[in-house]
Protein backbone atom coordinates (compact mmCIF):
# COMPACT_ATOMS: atom_id res chain seq x y z
CA UNK A 1 0.00 0.00 0.00
CA UNK A 2 1.17 3.62 -1.17
CA UNK A 3 2.18 5.67 1.83
CA UNK A 4 0.25 9.15 1.96
CA UNK A 5 1.61 11.78 0.51
CA UNK A 6 2.62 14.69 3.00
CA UNK A 7 1.30 18.23 1.87
CA UNK A 8 1.26 21.50 3.27
CA UNK A 9 -1.46 24.52 2.71
CA UNK A 10 0.20 27.76 2.20
CA UNK A 11 -2.22 30.37 2.75
CA UNK A 12 -4.79 29.59 5.50
CA UNK A 13 -7.70 31.76 4.13
CA UNK A 14 -11.45 30.42 3.34
CA UNK A 15 -10.24 28.44 -0.10
CA UNK A 16 -7.27 26.35 2.35
CA UNK A 17 -9.58 26.24 4.79
CA UNK A 18 -12.30 24.26 2.76
CA UNK A 19 -9.33 22.21 1.50
CA UNK A 20 -8.51 20.82 5.10
CA UNK A 21 -11.86 18.15 5.77
CA UNK A 22 -11.00 16.58 2.24
CA UNK A 23 -7.51 15.90 3.32
CA UNK A 24 -8.15 14.79 6.75
CA UNK A 25 -10.76 12.71 5.09
CA UNK A 26 -8.80 10.80 2.61
CA UNK A 27 -6.09 8.47 3.17
CA UNK A 28 -3.87 9.14 0.37
CA UNK A 29 -2.83 12.49 1.73
CA UNK A 30 -1.56 13.68 5.22
CA UNK A 31 -1.80 17.15 6.30
CA UNK A 32 2.32 18.30 6.93
CA UNK A 33 1.76 21.69 7.96
CA UNK A 34 -0.02 25.13 7.18
CA UNK A 35 1.93 28.46 6.45
CA UNK A 36 0.37 31.44 7.18
CA UNK A 37 2.13 35.18 7.65
CA UNK A 38 -0.60 36.56 9.88
CA UNK A 39 -0.86 36.22 13.54
CA UNK A 40 -4.86 36.07 13.47
CA UNK A 41 -5.24 33.84 10.89
CA UNK A 42 -2.59 31.46 12.05
CA UNK A 43 -5.12 30.54 14.79
CA UNK A 44 -7.19 28.93 12.67
CA UNK A 45 -4.31 26.30 12.07
CA UNK A 46 -3.37 25.70 15.66
CA UNK A 47 -5.93 23.06 16.09
CA UNK A 48 -5.14 21.17 13.64
CA UNK A 49 -2.08 19.16 15.58
CA UNK A 50 0.64 19.77 12.42
CA UNK A 51 3.21 22.64 12.65
CA UNK A 52 2.38 26.30 11.21
CA UNK A 53 4.89 28.54 10.14
CA UNK A 54 5.34 32.11 9.23
CA UNK A 55 7.75 31.49 6.30
CA UNK A 56 7.66 29.63 2.54
CA UNK A 57 11.18 28.87 3.65
CA UNK A 58 10.27 26.91 6.78
CA UNK A 59 8.98 23.90 4.76
CA UNK A 60 12.76 22.88 4.20
CA UNK A 61 12.24 21.29 8.57
CA UNK A 62 9.53 19.09 7.09
CA UNK A 63 10.69 15.76 6.53
CA UNK A 64 9.60 14.16 3.16
CA UNK A 65 7.43 16.79 1.75
CA UNK A 66 5.85 15.62 -1.20
CA UNK A 67 3.88 18.98 -2.68
CA UNK A 68 2.79 22.37 -1.54
CA UNK A 69 -1.05 23.69 -2.09
CA UNK A 70 -0.77 27.73 -2.63
CA UNK A 71 -3.92 29.55 -1.73
CA UNK A 72 -1.85 32.73 -1.10
CA UNK A 73 -2.43 36.19 -3.29
CA UNK A 74 -2.15 35.74 -6.76
CA UNK A 75 0.91 38.22 -6.66
CA UNK A 76 2.47 35.43 -4.83
CA UNK A 77 2.42 32.59 -7.00
CA UNK A 78 4.93 32.66 -9.50
CA UNK A 79 7.86 33.36 -6.97
CA UNK A 80 6.37 30.78 -4.78
CA UNK A 81 5.61 27.96 -7.08
CA UNK A 82 9.26 28.02 -8.78
CA UNK A 83 10.59 27.91 -5.31
CA UNK A 84 8.39 24.93 -4.70
CA UNK A 85 9.98 23.56 -7.67
CA UNK A 86 13.68 24.26 -6.81
CA UNK A 87 12.90 22.26 -3.42
CA UNK A 88 11.86 19.14 -4.71
CA UNK A 89 8.28 19.97 -4.05
CA UNK A 90 5.04 19.36 -6.24
CA UNK A 91 2.47 22.44 -6.47
CA UNK A 92 -1.50 22.73 -6.01
CA UNK A 93 -1.64 26.47 -7.17
CA UNK A 94 -5.37 28.09 -6.76
CA UNK A 95 -6.36 29.76 -9.78
CA UNK A 96 -5.82 32.04 -11.57
CA UNK A 97 -1.98 30.76 -11.54
CA UNK A 98 -0.44 33.81 -12.02
CA UNK A 99 -1.10 37.77 -12.62
CA UNK A 100 -0.26 37.38 -16.18
CA UNK A 101 0.60 34.79 -19.14
CA UNK A 102 4.54 35.79 -18.96
CA UNK A 103 4.74 34.80 -15.14
CA UNK A 104 2.44 31.44 -15.97
CA UNK A 105 5.15 30.64 -18.16
CA UNK A 106 7.70 30.41 -15.80
CA UNK A 107 5.76 28.58 -14.16
CA UNK A 108 5.60 26.16 -16.53
CA UNK A 109 8.84 26.47 -17.68
CA UNK A 110 10.09 26.00 -13.74
CA UNK A 111 7.66 22.76 -13.13
CA UNK A 112 9.47 21.23 -16.39
CA UNK A 113 12.95 21.74 -15.41
CA UNK A 114 12.65 20.74 -11.94
CA UNK A 115 10.67 17.57 -13.16
CA UNK A 116 7.85 18.44 -10.73
CA UNK A 117 4.09 18.63 -11.36
CA UNK A 118 2.38 22.35 -11.36
CA UNK A 119 -1.46 21.00 -10.95
CA UNK A 120 -4.23 24.84 -10.86
CA UNK A 121 -7.15 24.31 -9.01
CA UNK A 122 -9.73 23.85 -7.40
CA UNK A 123 -11.47 25.04 -10.56
CA UNK A 124 -14.77 24.34 -11.00
CA UNK A 125 -14.35 21.95 -14.11
CA UNK A 126 -13.72 19.24 -11.13
CA UNK A 127 -17.27 19.67 -10.09
CA UNK A 128 -19.14 16.43 -10.66
CA UNK A 129 -22.02 17.50 -12.67
CA UNK A 130 -19.06 19.23 -15.22
CA UNK A 131 -17.20 15.75 -15.12
CA UNK A 132 -20.57 14.10 -15.69
CA UNK A 133 -21.81 16.17 -18.63
CA UNK A 134 -17.86 15.78 -20.08
CA UNK A 135 -18.32 12.32 -20.23
CA UNK A 136 -22.34 12.04 -22.07
CA UNK A 137 -20.52 14.31 -24.18
CA UNK A 138 -17.76 11.59 -24.94
CA UNK A 139 -20.10 9.10 -25.48
CA UNK A 140 -22.34 10.82 -28.15
CA UNK A 141 -25.42 11.36 -26.26
CA UNK A 142 -25.99 14.82 -27.53
CA UNK A 143 -24.40 14.43 -30.79
CA UNK A 144 -21.58 17.31 -31.58
CA UNK A 145 -21.26 20.01 -29.47
CA UNK A 146 -22.83 23.18 -30.80
CA UNK A 147 -22.94 25.55 -27.55
CA UNK A 148 -21.84 25.95 -24.49
CA UNK A 149 -22.82 28.56 -21.96
CA UNK A 150 -22.23 29.38 -18.50
CA UNK A 151 -24.31 32.22 -16.53
CA UNK A 152 -23.63 33.89 -13.10
CA UNK A 153 -24.85 36.50 -11.29
CA UNK A 154 -23.55 36.98 -7.33
CA UNK A 155 -22.52 40.05 -4.85
CA UNK A 156 -18.85 39.25 -5.81
CA UNK A 157 -17.66 43.00 -6.06
CA UNK A 158 -18.84 43.48 -2.61
CA UNK A 159 -17.52 41.00 -0.82
CA UNK A 160 -14.73 41.40 1.77
CA UNK A 161 -11.72 41.98 -0.28
CA UNK A 162 -7.84 42.56 -0.17
CA UNK A 163 -6.81 45.12 -2.80
CA UNK A 164 -5.17 42.80 -5.04
CA UNK A 165 -8.66 41.04 -5.73
CA UNK A 166 -9.94 44.29 -7.20
CA UNK A 167 -6.94 44.82 -9.45
CA UNK A 168 -6.89 43.25 -12.69
CA UNK A 169 -2.90 43.87 -13.40
CA UNK A 170 -2.48 41.60 -10.42
CA UNK A 171 -4.93 39.24 -10.94
CA UNK A 172 -8.15 40.22 -9.74
CA UNK A 173 -11.16 41.43 -10.49
CA UNK A 174 -14.28 39.37 -11.42
CA UNK A 175 -12.47 38.20 -15.30
CA UNK A 176 -9.59 36.52 -13.69
CA UNK A 177 -11.11 35.34 -10.13
CA UNK A 178 -14.53 33.82 -11.64
CA UNK A 179 -14.72 34.41 -15.51
CA UNK A 180 -11.32 31.91 -15.23
CA UNK A 181 -13.73 29.40 -13.60
CA UNK A 182 -16.36 29.49 -16.74
CA UNK A 183 -13.64 29.41 -19.61
CA UNK A 184 -12.51 26.60 -17.62
CA UNK A 185 -15.74 24.89 -17.50
CA UNK A 186 -16.13 25.67 -21.03
CA UNK A 187 -13.14 24.35 -22.42
CA UNK A 188 -13.58 21.21 -20.75
CA UNK A 189 -17.27 21.10 -22.49
CA UNK A 190 -16.35 22.28 -25.97
CA UNK A 191 -13.54 19.91 -26.33
CA UNK A 192 -11.55 21.55 -28.47
CA UNK A 193 -9.01 24.77 -28.68
CA UNK A 194 -10.05 28.15 -28.51
CA UNK A 195 -9.55 30.34 -31.45
CA UNK A 196 -10.77 33.65 -31.08
CA UNK A 197 -12.34 35.68 -28.10
CA UNK A 198 -14.65 38.89 -28.48
CA UNK A 199 -15.83 40.11 -25.15
CA UNK A 200 -16.91 43.09 -23.16
CA UNK A 201 -16.08 43.79 -19.60
CA UNK A 202 -17.60 46.25 -17.45
CA UNK A 203 -16.73 48.81 -14.48
CA UNK A 204 -19.93 50.58 -13.46
CA UNK A 205 -19.00 51.40 -9.48
CA UNK A 206 -16.39 54.29 -8.95
CA UNK A 207 -16.73 53.74 -5.59
CA UNK A 208 -15.42 50.04 -6.09
CA UNK A 209 -13.02 50.32 -8.70
CA UNK A 210 -12.79 46.71 -10.28
CA UNK A 211 -13.96 44.84 -13.17
CA UNK A 212 -17.43 43.56 -12.00
CA UNK A 213 -19.17 42.16 -15.16
CA UNK A 214 -18.29 40.83 -18.49
CA UNK A 215 -19.63 39.17 -21.65
CA UNK A 216 -17.67 36.80 -23.24
CA UNK A 217 -18.17 34.67 -26.52
CA UNK A 218 -15.76 31.49 -27.54
CA UNK A 219 -15.32 30.26 -30.71
CA UNK A 220 -13.83 27.22 -30.73
CA UNK A 221 -11.48 25.27 -33.82
CA UNK A 222 -14.33 22.71 -33.85
CA UNK A 223 -16.76 24.68 -35.01
CA UNK A 224 -18.68 25.07 -31.16
CA UNK A 225 -19.47 28.39 -29.77
CA UNK A 226 -19.49 29.16 -25.98
CA UNK A 227 -20.96 32.90 -23.82
CA UNK A 228 -19.55 33.33 -20.59
CA UNK A 229 -21.94 36.05 -18.87
CA UNK A 230 -21.05 37.20 -15.62
CA UNK A 231 -22.35 40.15 -13.25
CA UNK A 232 -20.88 40.30 -9.87
CA UNK A 233 -22.70 43.62 -8.72
CA UNK A 234 -25.02 41.94 -6.06
CA UNK A 235 -28.04 42.15 -8.59
CA UNK A 236 -29.99 38.89 -9.73
CA UNK A 237 -28.52 36.05 -8.05
CA UNK A 238 -27.58 32.67 -9.61
CA UNK A 239 -29.73 30.62 -6.93
CA UNK A 240 -32.65 32.43 -8.77
CA UNK A 241 -31.75 30.05 -11.96
CA UNK A 242 -30.87 27.23 -9.92
CA UNK A 243 -33.65 26.50 -7.34
CA UNK A 244 -31.86 28.21 -4.75
CA UNK A 245 -28.11 25.84 -5.11
CA UNK A 246 -25.27 27.37 -4.13
CA UNK A 247 -22.35 27.25 -5.52
CA UNK A 248 -21.14 24.89 -3.29
CA UNK A 249 -24.32 22.69 -3.27
CA UNK A 250 -26.40 23.61 -0.33
CA UNK A 251 -29.84 25.26 -0.29
CA UNK A 252 -30.29 28.95 -0.19
CA UNK A 253 -33.67 30.57 0.05
CA UNK A 254 -33.51 34.06 -0.91
CA UNK A 255 -34.52 35.82 3.02
CA UNK A 256 -31.52 33.45 4.32
CA UNK A 257 -28.64 34.79 1.95
CA UNK A 258 -25.66 36.53 3.56
CA UNK A 259 -25.85 39.34 0.55
CA UNK A 260 -23.51 42.21 -0.49
CA UNK A 261 -24.45 45.13 -1.73
CA UNK A 262 -22.46 48.36 -2.21
CA UNK A 263 -23.60 49.59 1.09
CA UNK A 264 -22.16 46.47 2.72
CA UNK A 265 -18.51 47.19 2.04
CA UNK A 266 -16.47 48.12 5.22
CA UNK A 267 -15.31 51.53 5.44
CA UNK A 268 -11.67 50.76 5.67
CA UNK A 269 -9.12 48.28 4.79
CA UNK A 270 -8.20 47.15 7.90
CA UNK A 271 -11.91 46.54 8.66
CA UNK A 272 -12.27 45.27 5.42
CA UNK A 273 -9.87 42.50 6.44
CA UNK A 274 -11.23 41.49 9.28
CA UNK A 275 -14.47 41.14 7.53
CA UNK A 276 -12.59 39.09 5.08
CA UNK A 277 -10.72 36.69 7.60
CA UNK A 278 -14.21 36.28 9.78
CA UNK A 279 -16.25 35.12 6.70
CA UNK A 280 -13.70 32.76 5.50
CA UNK A 281 -14.44 30.54 8.82
CA UNK A 282 -17.68 29.56 7.10
CA UNK A 283 -17.39 30.83 3.52
CA UNK A 284 -17.08 27.11 1.94
CA UNK A 285 -19.26 23.83 3.38
CA UNK A 286 -17.03 20.40 3.51
CA UNK A 287 -20.43 18.62 2.71
CA UNK A 288 -23.41 19.21 0.67
CA UNK A 289 -26.99 17.36 -0.42
CA UNK A 290 -27.20 18.98 -3.24
CA UNK A 291 -24.81 19.48 -6.42
CA UNK A 292 -22.65 22.27 -6.86
CA UNK A 293 -23.49 24.99 -9.33
CA UNK A 294 -21.31 27.77 -10.27
CA UNK A 295 -24.51 29.39 -12.08
CA UNK A 296 -26.11 27.97 -14.43
CA UNK A 297 -24.37 25.70 -17.34
CA UNK A 298 -26.38 24.18 -20.59
CA UNK A 299 -24.84 22.38 -23.12
CA UNK A 300 -26.32 22.24 -26.50
CA UNK A 301 -25.48 19.43 -29.32
CA UNK A 302 -27.00 18.59 -32.58
CA UNK A 303 -28.99 15.87 -31.06
CA UNK A 304 -29.85 17.07 -27.35
CA UNK A 305 -29.07 19.17 -24.41
CA UNK A 306 -27.76 19.14 -21.21
CA UNK A 307 -28.62 21.35 -17.58
CA UNK A 308 -27.69 21.29 -14.44
CA UNK A 309 -30.06 20.18 -11.59
CA UNK A 310 -30.16 20.27 -8.12
CA UNK A 311 -29.59 16.58 -7.81
CA UNK A 312 -26.99 16.13 -11.01
CA UNK A 313 -28.12 16.41 -14.62
CA UNK A 314 -30.93 17.00 -17.05
CA UNK A 315 -30.54 15.22 -20.74
CA UNK A 316 -33.19 16.02 -22.99
CA UNK A 317 -32.10 14.04 -26.47
CA UNK A 318 -34.18 11.58 -29.30
CA UNK A 319 -34.50 9.12 -25.95
CA UNK A 320 -36.66 12.03 -24.52
CA UNK A 321 -35.94 13.59 -20.74
CA UNK A 322 -33.81 11.92 -18.64
CA UNK A 323 -32.74 13.13 -15.02
CA UNK A 324 -29.63 11.68 -13.71
CA UNK A 325 -28.84 11.69 -9.82
CA UNK A 326 -25.03 12.16 -9.03
CA UNK A 327 -23.63 11.06 -5.73
CA UNK A 328 -23.18 13.54 -2.88
CA UNK A 329 -20.65 12.30 -0.51
CA UNK A 330 -17.56 13.52 -2.54
CA UNK A 331 -16.97 17.03 -2.33
CA UNK A 332 -15.29 19.30 -5.25
CA UNK A 333 -12.31 19.34 -3.14
CA UNK A 334 -12.33 15.32 -2.77
CA UNK A 335 -12.61 15.10 -6.55
CA UNK A 336 -9.06 17.30 -6.88
CA UNK A 337 -7.25 15.17 -4.22
CA UNK A 338 -8.28 12.51 -6.46
CA UNK A 339 -6.46 13.60 -9.41
CA UNK A 340 -3.50 15.02 -7.37
CA UNK A 341 -2.90 11.81 -6.25
CA UNK A 342 -2.51 9.99 -9.25
CA UNK A 343 -0.88 12.91 -10.86
CA UNK A 344 1.96 13.22 -7.93
CA UNK A 345 2.27 9.22 -7.72
CA UNK A 346 2.63 9.13 -11.82
CA UNK A 347 -0.12 6.92 -12.11
CA UNK A 348 -2.54 9.30 -14.36
CA UNK A 349 -3.22 11.95 -16.94
CA UNK A 350 -2.97 15.00 -15.76
CA UNK A 351 -6.12 17.18 -17.17
CA UNK A 352 -5.72 20.56 -15.08
CA UNK A 353 -1.80 21.20 -16.08
CA UNK A 354 -0.08 24.32 -15.61
CA UNK A 355 -0.45 24.06 -19.68
CA UNK A 356 -4.47 24.15 -18.76
CA UNK A 357 -4.21 26.65 -16.16
CA UNK A 358 -2.07 28.73 -18.65
CA UNK A 359 -4.24 28.70 -21.33
CA UNK A 360 -7.41 29.72 -19.11
CA UNK A 361 -5.11 32.69 -17.83
CA UNK A 362 -4.13 33.34 -21.93
CA UNK A 363 -7.85 33.62 -22.72
CA UNK A 364 -8.84 35.34 -20.10
CA UNK A 365 -5.80 38.07 -21.32
CA UNK A 366 -7.17 38.31 -24.47
CA UNK A 367 -10.79 38.67 -23.32
CA UNK A 368 -9.17 42.26 -22.09
CA UNK A 369 -7.50 43.01 -25.11
CA UNK A 370 -10.65 42.07 -27.40
CA UNK A 371 -12.95 44.59 -24.90
CA UNK A 372 -10.15 47.22 -25.32
CA UNK A 373 -9.91 47.34 -28.80
CA UNK A 374 -13.76 46.07 -29.40
CA UNK A 375 -12.90 43.57 -31.42
CA UNK A 376 -12.72 40.07 -32.05
CA UNK A 377 -9.13 38.83 -31.27
CA UNK A 378 -7.55 35.62 -32.32
CA UNK A 379 -5.86 33.76 -30.18
CA UNK A 380 -2.08 33.34 -30.96
CA UNK A 381 -0.73 29.32 -31.33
Amino acid sequence: MDKPLQIAIVGFGAAAQAFVPAIQANSSFQLAAVVEPHPEVQKGALHLGVPVFQNLSDLKNVPQLDGVYLATPTPLHAQQSITCFENGWHVLVEKPMACNVSEGIAMVEASRKCNRYLTVGHSHSFDAPIQAMKQIIERGEIGTVTMANNWCFTDWVYRPRRPEELDSKLGGGVLFRQGAHQIDILRALCHSSVKSVKAKIFNTDPKRNTTGAHAIYLDFENGASATAIYNGYGGMSSMDLTQNISEWGYRQTADSRQWYTAHSTPQSAEQELAAKQKRALNAIPSTAHYQPHFGLTVVSGSQGDIRQTPQGLMVCNVSGNTEIHLPTHQSPRDLVLAELEQTWRGKGSHWHSGHWGLENLRICETAIASAASGREVLLST
